[in-house]
């Protein structure tokens, strides 16, 4: 730590859980930040909406921008996030534990590189108390020492870590947007069949060139799915495949099993949009995935979850980190008969309502949410096909947009490596202020 920086106790810095909901609070519905939506620094899901009367007993801590929340359950799960804009109706678990900065010692974005910064979590995890749920109490959080620089020190550090994290979160909701428009577009294209509705109405349809809407018919036919565009057809899943196939058993690969390196483990939480999360893996050794060869999946291929986060679906794109992964046993996967149908579309289609209920259909409702057969019922389900002509169209333009999603993905994983790289160098002197705005610059 260099010369001119202090230590202090985190309770000098900040105050903790400085205000809650009263009988006088003048909302009649509140949006409640529950520990279950916050991973380590997001929001993985939205506030949820509640009529105060109907609201969770754990709604209450209330909060205010620059407010850092601390999960205080299990703190080596790292709940934690930064609130920049609070409206005043969002309300906070006391599942947390809210820091509000004292501003004239501590700079609130800097308090939470602080928080947010390995070592003060391995310093709340020797704290724990507790075996069913370990948990860490305000004292403990309070007596956690700090290093702290200028004032001046803390905002450029902050700035330059946040400049880092904005950019992650403008990509982030960058391919929100553009994972919304191809949801969209498959959507008007080949379940409401907008450009066929549009020219049986004499209509010219919305948003096509004349050579991509002369690719849409003039009228509908009748099919084992109801009423189709003319010309289009109905095939199963199964005429579709190359390949339908499970994960392997858990027996399989479990905790044992990991290596430091080799080939990366797909589960659900790299499911959560159209394209795989490349982001963190557990790994297996390349001989261990060689004996679990029907479980290994590539690029291009189709991956669904059977079990626990049902409805599950994403694929893995050309520009993926890897060449080869391995799924876990609560996933299987579809490989795509390229000259037929693409994984894009695929994807998509079980991404609306439609697909996703009729995956659905066949779940088990006891135990864990599970599909039953999944591989089974997977192959035998129909679906609308297009024209060739039609689904090479339309490829190339979903094709765009999932090519500027893996670019802002991997763009987002290189600038969390640099945040990762600078934070604990920053916060403890080792590296300038000015040293760190070079390598900041350089990439972001």
């Amino acid at each position: 730590m260099r010369s001119d920086w202090e230590t202090r106790k985190l309770r000098e810095c900040c105050d903790f859980n400085p205000s809650s909901i009263k009988s006088d609070w003048p909302h009649r519905s509140l949006r409640y930040i529950d520990i279950s939506s916050v991973g380590e620094g997001i929001q993985t899901e939205p506030p949820q909406l509640f009529l105060r009367s109907e609201a969770p007993s754990r709604a209450q801590r209330l909060v205010a921008p620059g407010d850092c929340l601390l999960s205080t359950v299990r703190p080596n799960r790292r709940s934690m996030l930064w609130l920049r804009f609070v409206a005043d109706d969002i309300v906070a678990s006391t599942g947390f534990a809210v820091l509000r900065a004292k501003r004239r010692i501590i700079f609130p974005r800097y308090l939470y590189y602080i928080i947010f910064n390995q070592t003060f979590t391995d310093y709340l995890v020797t704290r724990e108390k507790g075996a069913a749920y370990p948990a860490v109490g305000i004292d403990d959080i309070g007596d956690a020492e700090i290093a702290l620089p200028p004032f001046a020190q803390q905002k450029a550090i902050a700035h330059i870590l946040g400049t880092l994290d904005d950019k992650i979160e403008l990509n982030r909701r960058m391919n929100a947007t553009l994972e919304a428009m191809a949801r969209a577009l498959f959507q008007s294209w080949f379940v409401d069949f907008d450009p066929v509705r549009a020219k049986l109405d004499g209509r010219k349809p919305a948003g096509l060139d004349p050579d991509t809407a002369a690719l849409f018919p003039t009228q509908f036919q009748d099919s084992p799915l109801g009423h189709i565009p003319n010309g289009w057809e109905v095939k199963t899943i199964e005429e579709l495949a190359e390949r339908v196939a499970m994960g392997p058993f858990g027996s399989d690969i479990k905790v044992s099993t990991f290596a430091p390196e080799g080939i990366p483990i797909v589960s659900g939480q790299h499911l959560r949009g159209i394209l795989l999360d490349d982001s963190e893996f557990n790994f297996i050794s390349e001989e261990h995935a060689n004996r679990l060869k029907r479980s290994n999946v590539q690029r291009g291929d189709v991956i669904f979850t059977h079990a626990g986060s049902i409805g599950q679906v994403a694929y893995i794109p050309e520009t993926s980190r890897y060449e080869r992964y391995i799924i876990s046993h609560r996933q299987f996967y579809m490989r795509c008969n390229r000259s037929v149908i693409s994984p894009f579309y695929i994807t998509l289609y079980f991404k609306t309502p439609e697909g996703q209920h009729r995956l659905l259909a066949n779940t088990s409702s006891t135990g864990v949410p599970s599909i039953s057969q999944p591989v089974t019922y997977l192959r035998q389900l129909q679906m609308v096909v297009p024209p060739p002509a039609l689904l090479k169209v339309f490829d190339a333009t979903v094709g765009t947009i999932h090519f500027k999603m893996a670019h802002n993905e991997e763009q987002s994983r290189t600038l969390a490596t640099l945040h990762d790289t600078l934070r604990p160098k920053l916060l403890n002197g080792e590296l300038s202020v000015a040293a760190g705005a070079e390598e900041m610059e350089a990439i972001a």
